[in-house]
């Protein structure tokens, strides 16, 4: 045999390829394995050098692409195979020739299938194969397979590979060579028994692991005997799918070691090098994060103690190629042997970074037959320059548990600069990442003088990267890296689990795609704010003045001076001693309430803003926040209000602002707990409020009471409101006469009002009645200061206001000309006019009127599909008869015309009269002006008198708010409820005689804020806590909508609402200095119920896959579990379903296994956060899910 290698390496190769089974075997089964392979590249005149014209890479993604470029370099012809799944990876279009393989077979068994491979290969002229990392990288077979078609493998020779592919037999080499081992099993086990046995000799923790592969595939701790049978089963499931082998060897766990690795490199001719050493320390879940060559602060001579180690080791088994031996160095210095990893790792990228050598193209070079000497590869031209880490970044989101995402990368723009390498496959704006291989995207590698200068480039490049559509660790990197522990050098493998601060993310903005995916909704979906009206928004840019006068101070700086007994003291001193009328200003509010359904956004509000707070600095009060723009900004506008008022309130820092606050329900539609208003006030007060508008719709003194205190509290300005109905002037209407006024300002002075208002809100005062009233309170409360609210529906309102000031009020609501009217408030300009040249002139410029006015002109066709005028085409003194407040009266009538009852208006308003009577007259605000108009359309829409009601009460099914209201749930109303009525209609009921929410408990903060944060995360704040108080499901809805779609307040009006034309430039300011340019490009066609949305966005290309809702009913879809149900279990991450561990009936306890998932090769154990039985069972194995999709419910 030897003379033939001697005499004709050629006819060796001939054996190898037409020499029968038998005699082959005897070739690699001989002792002298080493040195036949070897001799086939040798001859009598020493090394024959064979060049490799064509390399194939048995492997896929990043690590394909690495040695592809390598191969380029040499001027190697390339080869890439891939599975059905990988169609679309970058590896297959890199190559210079790439195949198919694995056809019909799961994801990651046809990379592992080696017949097809080498079948491939062989077809193909391949003449050498290089197997990357992971997959058959480490396999003996796959080795002795290439081997025995005449492939070259860039790897070490077969028997090397089965030897030290194999964990158990590459501690028995390691024990060979002298170096020290972690005592564990000297054979792989494959039963649970064999475990147990071990375990119970030598005690616990133990570690299993799989014994022909690493990357943490396989890997399990044990640390109590309750979990080792639960964790073998996972371990050799894991080793099973990643290497196709599940077998696992055990050692005891060594706790809080340092992971230090060796790079090897070993020529044919039994020459082996070290390059130095990498430190791993940093792992998670046993997988590495972070690597670092060389080891931060290791002492020289262990330094040279382990590299010795590696080269004796390598060189005891004839080890060729690249390779990496792996030590557990101890406290005290002790390194431990603990594997080989007979192949190049993933980190092989810090040691060429450090030593200025290609490790893949040694790796060619040496298995065409070149020495480390012809390479100028000798130990000692080995140096060391500088430091390196490498980070792995992975699809997978920290904020989860590191869930593995997958999906569409939307946007991706890496970091680069000096001292930064990306290594990368599939990392690219439109690529798609499945869940069936590995999660690593990028390997980020920064090279620098030291590791701490290595770190901040690191730190830089990262903070670069913007990457959308998935989640990525980039968060988790960085908390590691700007950890001082890991700064200095000073890690071991306990350092993730001894810092639980590197799970505090501070989560990513993403405001730029989050804003673009609500362009492309909208575009492809239509508004996602439903309009009104087919109306749409005008093509328009409101003008806005300019500011000419520069007043910085105000009313406001009385009252943060002095406070706000003496704030209230001074506007009366000041209107008794100057005789002014002041004017407080509703455009903010409550006019848009009632002309536009509250549908005016703060984006249009802030641009107005400093004109107001220059030009009306002398205004009581300006009205802008509370009442029902609280729930609709939220529900309707996507915003804040809370937001709104901190950013007026920036803008308008010197006159006051007002709410409107309904008593003992803040800005809600029930009862709360009393803590809640007081919570609620002080809360308002601390974000900018200053004047509190406090009515109850019944004038029910006991929950008028509440809020007052509430505001007093706060330290707020009580300004406590008497709801005006009936006319006082009609000496036959005597249920709410004079004295019936005067009595309830008595009871509110006697409470601690600092400012009475009389709030009427549907119209109904009169000039005579107006004097009347305001003259009878003068009269009894001469030195609290009385402000008047009042609505035009009649067209009255001017009149009543000159009425108002002849008996001495104070202050007079009125609304900016152009929001003024009908169901608003009376003219500005109108009342300031009125006054010019009188003794109670309002000391308002006109001119300034007509500008802030010319702004509210045009920005109101901004919202014409919300405008009260498509219905209403002017006021009705018919409102003397129904008595309907202005914003219900425009909102009834937008109502009926919206659903085709325009015509039967006339009859609406009619039963509003009648279901007033019905009710008791009672006075008609928001809420009880609700229940009226409830039980109107009732009426209506049943065709029933007021007689019908009466007598068929006790059959019919009322409306809930009429049925709450008889209950008291509301208060009691002047007079008492109307019986035989309300005995009929609650039908036995609970009554309530008290104040409603007298005997409720006061509401745990903490406990609200608590499971927000559980569900939303740590964005979660104080006022969104308020809110979801007041509005739980509207609060949710907001957040989740915010999360999806970022800050669309920042879009101007007609966007928000109907979305850009093609073509169109967008400026978007989402902060100071921070400007998005976008712009629309192109819409797609149709494909699987999605369209493709092309945006130009900062002049760079993005495009979104949006789903089009028109075709979607058509699809099916998974069911998702319900948040916040403890029942529902969905899915922790997207993967396939491997293994179900219960079915429908079955009783569940905590803890207790439901389903196995496995996503990129990493299995999941899905157990029970609660005990119950199981209801519903949502899934199959083999299902493929995606996050949060339902696994089961469980009926707790």
């Amino acid at each position: 045999m030897y003379s033939i290698q001697r005499k004709c390496p050629q006819a060796l190769r001939f054996v190898h390829k037409k020499s029968s089974k038998r005699l082959k075997d005897h070739f690699l089964d001989s002792f002298n394995r080493d040195a036949i392979q070897q001799s086939f590249y040798s001859s009598n005149s020493g090394k024959v050098i064979k060049p490799i014209k064509k390399l194939m890479v048995a492997n896929r993604g990043e690590i394909a692409i690495r040695v592809f470029r390598a191969c380029t370099e040499l001027d190697i012809r390339t080869v890439a195979i891939y599975s059905e799944q990988d169609d679309g990876q970058v590896h297959r279009i890199k190559a210079d020739e790439s195949y198919l393989i694995g056809k019909g077979l799961p994801p990651v068994q046809a990379y592992l299938s080696i017949p097809e491979i080498i079948k491939i290969a062989k077809d193909n002229d391949v003449e050498a194969i290089h197997p990357g990392y992971g997959l058959l990288s480490e396999s003996g077979e796959f080795a002795k397979a290439c081997f025995e078609n005449g492939i070259r493998f860039v790897g070490p020779s077969p028997d090397v590979m089965f030897r030290m592919g194999n964990k158990t037999e590459a501690r028995k080499a390691a024990i060979e060579a002298g170096l020290k081992v972690i005592p564990g099993t000297a054979n792989p086990i494959s039963e649970v028994a064999d475990a147990k046995k071990f375990a119970q000799e030598h005690g616990l923790p133990i570690i299993f692991k799989a014994a022909h592969g690493g990357g943490g595939r396989g890997m399990r701790v044990v640390r109590s005997m309750e979990e080792l049978e639960e964790n073998f089963q996972r371990a050799t499931s894991e080793a099973k799918s990643a290497f196709g082998n599940g077998d696992v060897f055990i050692e005891r766990f060594l706790e809080k070691p340092r992971h230090i690795e060796v790079q090897i490199m070993g020529d044919k001719y039994n020459n082996v090098v070290h390059l130095y050493e990498r430190d791993c320390s940093v792992q998670r879940r046993h997988q590495k994060v972070i690597e670092i060559a060389p080891a931060p602060s290791l002492p020289v001579e262990i330094r040279d103690r382990i590299t010795s180690d590696a080269v004796r080791l390598a060189q005891h088994v004839g080890y060729q190629n690249a390779g990496t031996v792996e030590f557990l160095l101890d406290s005290s210095g002790q390194n431990f042997f603990i594997e080989v990893n007979a192949r190049l790792q993933v980190e092989h990228t810090v040691t060429e970074e450090i030593t200025g050598v290609d490790l893949v193209q040694t790796q060619i070079r040496v298995a065409e037959g070149h020495s480390l000497k012809d390479l100028n590869l000798e130990q000692k031209d080995i140096k060391v320059h500088g430091s390196a880490l490498q980070c792995r970044m992975t699809t997978e989101d920290p904020a989860k548990n590191f869930q593995p995402d997958n999906g569409r990368i939307e946007v991706y723009r890496s970091g680069e600069g000096m001292g930064i390498r990306i290594d990368s496959a599939n990392a690219f704006t439109g690529a798609v990442i499945t869940p069936y291989y590995d999660s690593l995207l990028v390997k980020i590698i920064a090279h620098a003088k030291d590791h701490p200068s290595a770190c901040s480039k690191m730190i830089r490049a990262l903070k670069e990267f913007r990457i959308r559509g998935i989640k990525t660790n980039i968060p988790y990197l960085l908390n590691v890296l700007q950890n001082k522990q890991f700064l200095e050098g000073s890690v071991d493998t306990s350092f993730i689990d001894q810092n639980p601060d590197l799970f505090n993310f501070k989560p990513s903005q993403n405001r730029a795609q989050k804003l673009l995916n609500y362009l492309a909704d909208v575009v492809v979906n239509g508004p996602l704010t439903e309009l009104g009206t087919n109306l749409k928004p005008a093509e328009i840019v409101p003008t806005v003045p300019e500011v000419t006068n520069k007043v910085t101070t105000g009313w406001r700086d009385v009252y943060l001076r002095d406070g706000a007994k003496a704030f209230a003291k001074a506007i009366r001193d000041h209107t008794n001693s100057t005789n002014q009328l002041m004017l407080m200003d509703t455009t903010f509010r409550d006019a848009h309430q009632s002309l536009l359904a509250t549908r005016v956004r703060t984006f249009d509000m802030k641009q107005i803003a400093p004109f107001v707070s220059n030009h009306f600095a002398n205004l009581y009060s300006l009205e802008c926040w509370g009442g029902a723009t609280f729930d609709v900004s939220l529900r309707f506008l996507h915003e804040c209000p809370w937001e709104r008022l901190r950013e007026l309130r920036k803008l308008i820092p010197n006159v006051p602002f007002q709410m409107l606050l309904r008593g003992a329900n803040a800005v809600g539609y029930t009862n709360y707990p009393d803590n809640v208003v007081n919570e609620f006030c002080k809360l308002a007060v601390q974000n900018g409020m200053d004047v509190f508008r406090v009515f109850d719709s019944l004038n029910y003194v006991p929950n008028l009471v509440v809020g007052m205190d509430a505001v007093n509290n706060a330290g707020g300005i009580v300004e406590a409101a008497i709801s005006y109905t009936g006319d006082v002037s009609d000496p036959t209407r005597t249920k709410y006469n004079l004295d019936y006024y005067v009595d309830v300002a008595d009871q509110l002075v006697k409470a601690g009002a600092h400012v009475l208002s009389v709030k009427d809100m549907a119209g109904l005062l009169k000039p005579k009645a107006t004097h009347m009233l305001i003259d009878a309170i003068r009269q009894r409360h001469p030195d609290v200061p009385i402000h008047l609210h009042t609505h035009d529906t009649a067209g009255t309102g001017v009149a009543n206001y000159m009425a108002a000031a002849q008996a001495g009020c104070d202050i007079v609501d009125v609304a900016v000309d152009s929001m003024s009217g009908m169901t608003s408030q009376p003219s500005m300009g109108a009342v300031v006019a009125s006054l010019q040249n009188t003794d109670r002139h309002t000391h308002i410029d006109l001119n300034s009127v007509f500008k802030y006015s010319s702004y509210w002109e045009q920005a109101r066709l901004l919202y014409a599909p919300f405008e009260c005028t498509t219905t209403m085409k002017s006021g009705n003194a018919d409102v003397y008869m129904n008595e309907i407040p202005g914003g219900q009266y425009t909102n009834l009538q937008f109502q009926a015309f919206s659903l085709g009852l325009g015509t039967q208006f006339e009859e609406i308003k009619r039963a509003y009269t009648e279901a007033n009577q019905l009710l008791g007259d009672i006075i008609k605000v928001t809420p009880s002006s609700k229940i009226v108009g409830d039980l109107a359309q009732f009426m209506v829409q049943n065709k029933l008198s007021s007689e019908d009601l009466v007598n068929k009460a006790e059959d019919l099914s009322f409306p809930t708010s009429v049925v709450e209201y008889m209950q008291g749930l509301i208060g009691q109303p002047p007079g008492g409820f109307p019986e035989p009525l309300r005995s009929k209609i609650l039908k036995g009921k609970k009554r309530y005689d008290a104040r409603p929410g007298s005997d409720l408990a006061p509401l745990d903060f903490e406990q609200v804020k608590k499971d927000l944060i559980e569900k939303y995360g740590e964005i979660v704040t104080d006022c969104d806590v308020m809110s979801h108080v007041m509005f739980p499901k509207v609060l949710e809805e907001f957040l989740d909508f915010k999360l999806k779609y970022g800050p669309v307040d920042k879009l101007n009006t007609r966007v928000f609402f109907v979305g850009p034309k093609i073509a169109e430039d967008l400026d978007i300011p989402i902060e100071k200095g921070k400007t998005l340019r976008v712009k629309l490009l192109a819409v797609g066609d149709l494909k699987n119920g999605e369209r493709e949305v092309f945006f130009e966005l900062n002049g760079q290309l993005r495009s979104l896959l949006v789903k089009d809702k028109s075709v979607q009913k058509d699809l099916k879809a998974q069911p998702k579990a319900v948040k916040g149900r403890k029942g529902s279990i969905g899915a922790p991450m997207p993967g396939t379903v491997i293994d179900v561990k219960c079915k429908e009936g079955d009783m569940v306890n905590k803890g207790d296994t439901l389903v196995v998932l496995s996503a990129m090769k990493m299995e999941t154990v899905v157990k029970s956060p609660v005990s119950g039985k199981i209801v519903k069972l949502a899934v199959q194995n083999g299902q493929k899910l995606e996050g949060d999709d339902l696994l089961v419910e469980i009926d707790v």
